[in-house]
């Protein structure tokens, strides 16, 4: 390999790691602009640099290139909570180094479709991404709700079970469930009701069958201090 042809496939690598670094520091990762297209030069210039040798073998110099971006990768990647940030990154890096290899390798037009398939992973998944997040949050954040129902004291105890029968088919978990009389005849049946999620129409179904109930004069729910009565 003469010199001009390692200053085309090290400059086409310079390129493409522009390209992706550009699309990281336009949404402020913590690897951007810079360190992309440092990351796919240098993968380029150690496999070129077979080319240059007699013994030189491209798979041999890639394995140490692919090993070496993986400690690169481990240095963005760090714990904030329960919450693990930075693989995105990391990832990104890895396919950097995966240009540049490709491109120091000689293989500018297969290093060219990886670069645009890199944008597009991170440019088009990113929605379906936070779509999941939100549904998944949602679906995994629990809620609590307590529900209070005025009523007379010989109704206490049907009304008691009559709240644990309407939270079963809404999948709830009853966590406290009490009861005390509240004078002139009448009574006071708490309870405490989990959801998965934030169920408004389970709440509401609840709060219904409660209210329907004849003996029932009242009944309140609250969540996270939103408060209604019926």
């Amino acid at each position: 390999m003469d010199l001009a042809e390692f200053v085309v496939r090290v400059a086409a690598a310079l390129l493409f790691g522009a390209a992706i670094g550009f699309e990281r520091q336009w949404y402020h990762r913590l690897a951007g602009l810079r360190t992309n297209t440092l990351v796919a030069t240098g993968a380029a210039a150690f496999v070129a640099l077979n080319g240059m040798v007699a013994d030189g073998g491209p798979t041999r110099i890639a394995a140490q290139v692919v090993s070496g971006i993986g400690f690169l990768g481990a240095g963005v990647i760090f714990r904030e909570g329960f919450n693990v940030r930075g693989l995105n990154t990391a990832a990104t890096l890895w396919c950097a180094g995966a240009v540049g290899t490709l491109a120091g390798s000689g293989f500018v037009a297969a290093a060219g479709a990886a670069t645009a398939l890199v944008i597009a992973a991170n440019i088009l998944l990113r929605p379906l991404g936070h779509l999941v997040d939100r549904h998944t949050s949602k679906a995994e954040t629990e809620v609590s709700c307590r529900f209070r129902a005025q009523c007379a004291d010989t109704a206490e105890p049907e009304v008691r079970g009559l709240l644990l029968q309407a939270s079963a088919p809404e999948h709830a978990l009853v966590r406290a469930l009490q009861s005390e009389r509240t004078g002139d005849k009448g009574a006071s049946v708490e309870a405490i009701v989990v959801f998965q999620g934030h169920r408004r129409e389970a709440i509401e179904r609840i709060a219904g069958r409660l209210r329907a109930h004849p003996a029932v004069s009242a009944v309140s729910w609250e969540i996270a201090g939103e408060a209604h009565t019926e």
